[in-house]
């Protein structure tokens, strides 16, 4: 009798956890419908959705989009055609966005911490302030884009294209930008310490600006 009734409270707290993980990677269906009518979908639950070839498999487009605050974490949207897309302030953490388009979207103030962004175009983006620490951006196109004061330590640009970009006081503190085209860039106060520069070498902690080396 015991052991039955163990087994049966053992057995409820793993369905109790179960139900309780599963419903945390659960996007809301209601407010991807109320997107896909309206592209408009600020602080809308997204997350772990996926969402690859920016919707188009669910009939929605995402070019133009606000996506204010949207919550996309660990969302697949690899290869999505975000061109001008809204998403200041949202959680992109996790989220797969290989190859995708993101040329001129507005992404002020977004998480984008361990994302996946490689080759991805982000020409003349706004990035301002948003955080791309651990991100993984080799073979990005951003070229023209606005990224002051965005956090990217510890993030990988290996053959990124960052030429005329606008890093003023962005922290790329042990960043690797080994191949990583730095030509016109703005690099005012920027943070390179203990970053791996375009040469392979190792910049001196404390390096600002310029990499000591």
């Amino acid at each position: 009798m015991l052991r039955s009734r163990a087994h049966l409270v053992l057995s409820m707290i793993f369905i109790f956890i179960f139900l309780a993980a599963g419903s945390g990677y659960s996007f809301n269906e209601t407010q991807l419908q109320q997107f896909k009518l309206s592209k408009q979908c600020m602080s809308c639950d997204l997350s772990f959705a996926n969402l690859t070839g920016g919707l188009s498999l669910l009939g929605a487009i995402l070019t133009g989009a606000n996506l204010t605050g949207v919550n996309l974490a660990g969302a697949n949207l690899s290869g999505a055609n975000m061109i001008g897309v809204n998403l200041s302030g949202a959680n992109l953490s996790g989220a797969n966005l290989t190859s995708a388009n993101l040329s001129s979207a507005y992404l002020a103030n977004a998480n984008l911490a361990n994302a996946n962004l490689i080759d991805a175009n982000l020409t003349s983006a706004n990035v301002p302030g948003a955080n791309l620490s651990g991100a993984n951006l080799s073979g990005a196109n951003l070229t023209g884009a606005y990224l002051p004061s965005v956090n990217l330590p510890n993030a990988i640009l290996t053959s990124t294209t960052l030429y005329g970009a606008i890093l003023t006081g962005a922290n790329l503190s042990s960043a690797n930008l080994t191949g990583a085209n730095l030509y016109g860039a703005n690099m005012d106060n920027v943070n390179l310490s203990s970053t791996t520069w375009i040469d392979g070498t190792k910049c001196e902690p404390g390096s600002i600006r310029v990499c000591n080396k």
